[in-house]
């Protein structure tokens, strides 16, 4: 399998320009810890996350200050690194920009490596310089849950389209799944997601099974987690 097989297309990004505050809202409202900065040429040129939004003075969360021998150890960019990441309005300010990315073509084990050695939790699919996904850990868990493959396959491809098929048969559908919840490995669709309903369930299921090309459903979809009043 390869990133193209288990990205998410539907990418949710930022902008240099937007406010702190504004990107700290948009990764609680879309359920994300980091989302990828373009600017208005298209260009990826950068990471904002939850990382880097930790450390805040308007919520009392900037980093303690440090006795005087230590902050005299300290270099000045140092010190300048942090008094940004507390006090930078803009995104372009608090993101990291040394930005990591992939090819659509890339192999998990590659994937795997990029974002172990680099300590990351996501990283961006560039397409000739233009962004068409993201590749986060999750995404990488799903494969695993779904059974990766061993070396490179001759029906990576057919498995593309079968799953590029059964999120396009969903479309339009109120309990469609988006194309990161289907993993599809040797006709094998794997379908993730939150549902309300059997019906739900059933109806998605047999949604895939009418895809041609699909030998099986695994289903692996759920119910939305109920937290206990207090």
């Amino acid at each position: 399998m390869r990133a193209l097989d288990i990205m998410t297309s539907s990418v949710v990004t930022a902008s240099p320009e937007m406010t702190t505050q504004a990107a700290a809202k948009l990764l609680a409202d879309k359920h994300i810890s980091g989302a990828p900065v373009v600017d208005a040429a298209g260009h990826v040129v950068g990471i904002v996350s939850e990382g880097d939004l930790l450390r805040r003075a308007e919520i009392g969360t900037g980093t303690a200050r440090r006795s005087w021998w230590l902050e005299l150890l300290a270099g000045t960019r140092e010190l300048a690194a942090a008094y940004v990441k507390e006090h930078g309005h803009v995104v372009g300010d608090v993101m990291n920009d040394r930005v990591i990315s992939i090819e659509p073509d890339m192999p998990l084990k590659e994937i795997a490596d990029i974002l172990e050695r680099n300590r990351i939790k996501r990283v961006p699919v560039l397409d000739d310089g233009k962004l068409v996904g993201i590749v986060s850990r999750a995404n990488l868990i799903r494969a695993l849950a779904c059974v990766a493959p061993a070396g490179d396959s001759l029906s990576t491809r057919d498995d593309t389209s079968i799953r590029d098929a059964i999120v396009r048969e969903m479309s339009g559908m109120r309990w469609a799944l988006s194309k990161k919840d289907v993993i599809v490995i040797d006709g094998v669709a794997h379908l993730w997601g939150v549902i309300e309903s059997e019906e739900e369930k059933r109806a998605i299921r047999i949604t895939a099974e009418a895809v041609p090309g699909v030998k099986e459903v695994v289903s692996h979809l759920t119910y939305p987690t109920i937290i206990p009043a207090m």
